[in-house]
């Protein structure tokens, strides 16, 4: 199977824990969207299902397909979240954001009762770190925000490698909220909590892409099939 292959395996086997009925998150990237093309089919033959949507690219591939969306001022608790990762940690500690959307989806998250992981096993690590990690931050006093990341980081014996992320147009990337996003390049992080911590005490952070105690199980699927991984 090709790496697509894998995550649309990944995201039929999620699927599997949808019932008619629920209230749904649904994430962002590359895996989310098979997720959310799947759902859509079940939808078709008679699925009721009703869905938050973590970005607007996700809102508007589920309003393609016709599946009943709201939102979290009307539906404040859901069922279940799905979405992707860029890195599957110990414990089921997650790095995400690489699509830009990490805000939107940890409040989606944070909203549901349970969140289920679906990658290919390329994500999975031994350590978080070696996907650099997002760091959402609002654009006004951009400087002293980086260089107070930059402080955690070295006082954490993190390198402090810090690029603001550019779109394809060379200027800065923009997320859904208006905000930028450093992308940290530590290469290993060993205390993620900490370092979670750290940032949360930051002004100017919006959120980071460290999603810690989000995630009940995660499917991951490989040249030899799908395998779930529970909590430790």
């Amino acid at each position: 199977m090709t790496p697509d292959d894998m995550k649309r395996e990944a995201a039929r086997a999620a699927l599997t824990h949808v019932e008619s009925g629920m209230r749904l998150g649904l994430g962002h990237g590359t895996t989310a969207k098979h997720f959310v093309d799947l759902l859509g089919e079940k939808v078709r033959e008679g699925l009721r299902v009703t869905c938050v949507p973590a970005s607007e690219f996700t809102r508007g591939q589920a309003e393609s397909l016709r599946i009943p969306l709201t939102t979290l001022d009307d539906t404040p608790e859901l069922d279940l979240c799905v979405d992707g990762a860029d890195e599957i940690g110990p414990d089921l500690g997650l790095i995400k954001g690489g699509g830009g959307a990490l805000l939107r989806e940890k409040i989606v998250a944070a909203a549901a009762h349970s969140m289920l992981v679906i990658a290919d096993d390329s994500k999975v690590v031994s350590c978080l770190g070696r996907f650099a990690l997002p760091v959402e931050v609002v654009p006004f006093g951009l400087g002293a925000t980086r260089r107070a990341v930059e402080r955690l980081a070295e006082r954490l014996a993190l390198p402090p490698v810090l690029v603001l992320r550019k779109d394809a147009d060379g200027h800065a990337f923009v997320t859904d909220g208006g905000h930028h996003i450093l992308d940290c390049h530590f290469e290993r992080i060993d205390d993620p909590a900490a370092l979670a911590a750290g940032l949360a005490t930051i002004p100017g952070v919006v959120e980071h892409g460290l999603f810690l105690g989000f995630a009940k199980g995660a499917y991951v699927a490989g040249t030899s099939g799908v395998r779930f991984i529970g909590p430790a």
